[in-house]
């Protein structure tokens, strides 16, 4: 399901790199955001970070909630026809939420094992994920891995408390 990028896969991540950047100069900064665009016009349709700790909900990852804005505004379940970019390989939830939203093609940057560095994560790949379904999404990536990882390395996030469980 691993497939090659795209000179418009490296712009669509650069573009949401700078997005996700943005909330470092907030209350809530993440590394973690998402953008759904359509796969043939490659028109941006929007884009969302992670808001965990803004909306005190595990599951509010950046994936889950671009794809939960997506298909409301679409009104419509069916993303089919769009691609998800992502900083951040996608956890088994939002893995599995692409394709159940039927989405074309999932595209990250950093890594699983980079995020492991910052925050505890599920250690299943999102190639894993596919190709264990029934349904058919092309996983891509990594890609701009060290600019998406700069996003975890960036000054205003590390100095902000430790988002990391302490280990007995």
């Amino acid at each position: 399901m691993f497939q090659c990028m795209s000179k418009a896969d490296v712009e669509h991540m650069q573009a949401l790199v700078t997005f996700t950047k943005r909330s470092h100069r907030t209350r809530y900064p993440v590394p973690f955001g998402a953008s759904i665009v359509e796969t043939k016009s490659g028109e941006t349709f929007l884009r969302a970070l992670n808001a965990v700790a803004r909306e005190h909900d595990p599951s509010s990852h950046a994936e889950v909630r671009a794809i939960r804005l997506a298909t409301k505004r679409r009104k419509n379940l069916s993303l089919a026809g769009y691609t998800l970019y992502t900083t951040c390989e996608p956890c088994p939830m939002c893995m599995s939420m692409a394709l159940w939203a039927g989405l074309d093609r999932v595209v990250y940057g950093a890594t699983i094992e980079d995020a492991t560095r910052h925050f505890d994560q599920i250690h299943i790949a999102a190639t894993e994920v596919a190709k264990r379904s029934d349904m058919r999404c092309k996983v891509v990536g990594p890609v701009l891995r060290d600019e998406c990882y700069s996003l975890f390395n960036h000054p205003d996030f590390r100095k902000r408390p430790v988002r990391r469980k302490a280990r007995s």
